[in-house]
């Protein structure tokens, strides 16, 4: 069983940057897609970005140009660096396979208030 780990949230101004990180419990990003998501309150959970084995990445209209996903294959690792973040990027991120989902983490909370 494969267990993910968010973390890097926090509170941040509109126009301030976070850096996520997604931790996994074994060897994964080399062989699948892996994907960012977010849930914000009263919303249902959508995608972010995602970066296949390849490392081909895609982002949502919503993010293109702030977010960048990558991984660190040696720390098990994925990030998701985010620029210029506004308060409609305000929700908990979650990271997962894009298909055939692993068990869902806790997520991390992001806010972005001023």
């Amino acid at each position: 069983q494969v267990q993910l780990v968010e973390s890097g949230g926090g509170l941040v101004q509109p126009g301030g940057s976070l850096k996520l990180s997604c931790a996994a419990s074994e060897s994964i990003f080399g062989i699948n897609t892996m994907a960012w998501y977010r849930q914000a309150p009263g919303k249902q959970r959508e995608l972010v970005a995602s970066i296949t084995s390849g490392g081909y990445t895609t982002n949502a209209d919503s993010v293109k140009g702030r977010f960048t996903i990558s991984r660190d294959y040696a720390k098990n690792t994925m990030y998701l660096q985010m620029n210029s973040l506004k308060p409609e990027d305000t929700g908990v991120y979650y990271c997962n396979r894009e298909y055939r989902r692993f068990i869902w983490g806790q997520g991390t909370q992001v806010t972005v208030s001023s």
